[in-house]
């Protein structure tokens, strides 16, 4: 899949850490766009589609431990893969419906911010039995 929104039907561009909200969606809606998708990309399909791929993050942790990573997964492995076709989704899915997903989740945290103000006076349970 190509993931610069400026080649077509090549290979993925280097990743970079300035890749806006922006770009990704061109990307996805490109992709989308020339393979003829979009009369499958329904609110309702992809909104399945997004649990779908949400529910298999899950299974890969289905039954291990829960321990701590040890460093930084690489942007092949399979969750990052799984990771980024729920991000795809969404995108699409901010498209069909002409959400701004930058615009939503502001909203969002400004009202969590409301809703669980910060509080300095939490005392946590001692982990020492």
């Amino acid at each position: 899949m190509s993931m610069d929104p400026k080649e077509s039907n090549t290979t993925a561009s280097p990743p970079s850490t300035s890749t806006t909200l922006a770009e990704m969606q061109q990307w996805v809606d490109r992709f989308a766009e020339e393979r003829k998708w979009e009369r499958f990309h329904t609110p309702k399909n992809l909104a399945m589609s997004i649990a779908i791929e949400a529910a298999e993050i899950m299974e890969l942790f289905q039954w291990s431990e829960s321990t701590p990573l040890d460093g930084p997964l690489p942007p092949d492995c399979a969750l990052a893969e799984e990771m980024a076709d729920v991000v795809s989704y969404l995108l699409r899915l901010a498209s069909v419906t002409g959400i701004d997903l930058s615009a939503a989740l502001q909203a969002k945290i400004q009202k969590n911010e409301i809703r669980y103000p910060v509080r300095t006076d939490y005392e946590f349970p001692s982990t020492e039995r």
